[in-house]
């Protein structure tokens, strides 16, 4: 090639070359700047697979009472007044710590716990048990100036997306001297379905020989829809403190079961029905 068409060649290289650099420089960044413009202020929907996909957030009723049973049990709670008197030192070594059972300072829907809401279910609950034949007639109706609702989540650690969510409901500290008879002393009642899972109740009963702990125990599993309760076999005499009580099994988790007492506190005419130990 002659140096007079290599100088014309070069002619045109040099200027390729420059459009070459530039739009290495300015194409990116202007290219960006288009995708973004077909993507900002818009919204945008994708399908994508759920990583939480398996994951088992319904519970059976037999599961929800379970967990609570659980986590009631990894507790230092005074379920009744009898009970915090004359119970014995919790052991410890027996608490695995995968359960827990945590005040919530909002409810499901994100607002702050009402009180009153809590109390409006337990009256339901007290209410559906009379007509049952769980709970005698005569318990009165609670009012929101004499007891207390604290909400509460009872969940298992390790997978905590298995939870209940529970009121506890007690007897306000101011009427602790008060009279007591024929009122609702402590209980549990599922945040969800309105259900009572324990209960603490003075009564007009006044022996253990009036109370059919087998028929009260029967309704209350069909009420709770936990199936047909089963004598349990391994009860040791001194695991209550009165000697007037009758344990049952129903089934739990992972081949598990839940522990249910019936019970009676002779000479305070207090009855109760507790999942917890």
């Amino acid at each position: 090639m002659n140096l007079k068409k290599w100088g014309r060649l070069s002619l045109f290289l040099l200027p390729l070359a420059g459009i070459i650099v530039g739009l290495a420089v300015w194409g990116p960044e202007e290219l960006a700047r288009y995708r973004d413009r077909g993507i900002l202020n818009q919204i945008q929907t994708q399908e994508t697979a759920m990583g939480a996909e398996g994951y088992r957030y319904s519970l059976s009723n037999n599961d929800k009472v379970y967990i609570l049973s659980k986590c009631l049990n990894s507790q230092v709670l005074p379920e009744s007044e009898q009970n915090a008197l004359t119970r014995t030192e919790p052991d410890y070594q027996e608490f695995t710590g995968n359960y827990a059972f945590v005040a919530n300072r909002k409810d499901s829907s994100g607002q702050e716990p009402s009180e009153s809401r809590g109390i409006t279910l337990c009256n339901q609950a007290v209410q559906e048990l009379k007509e049952l034949g769980i709970l005698p007639e005569g318990v009165r109706e609670l009012s929101e100036s004499s007891y207390n609702a604290v909400l509460y989540s009872a969940f298992d650690v390790p997978e905590p997306w298995n939870n209940v969510l529970v009121w506890k409901i007690d007897l306000g500290t101011a009427l602790q001297n008060a009279d007591k008879a024929n009122r609702l002393l402590d209980a549990y009642v599922d945040a969800d379905t309105g259900k009572l899972y324990e209960f603490y109740v003075r009564t007009d009963i006044t022996s253990w020989s009036m109370v059919d702990a087998d028929s009260i125990v029967s309704a209350w599993a069909e009420y709770m829809g936990l199936g047909e309760p089963q004598e349990y076999e391994n009860t040791n005499p001194l695991s209550e403190n009165t000697p007037y009580f009758k344990k049952y099994s129903f089934a739990g988790m992972e081949e598990d079961n839940t522990v249910v007492t019936i019970g009676f506190y002779e000479g305070i005419n207090e009855l109760y029905l507790k999942i917890s130990r």
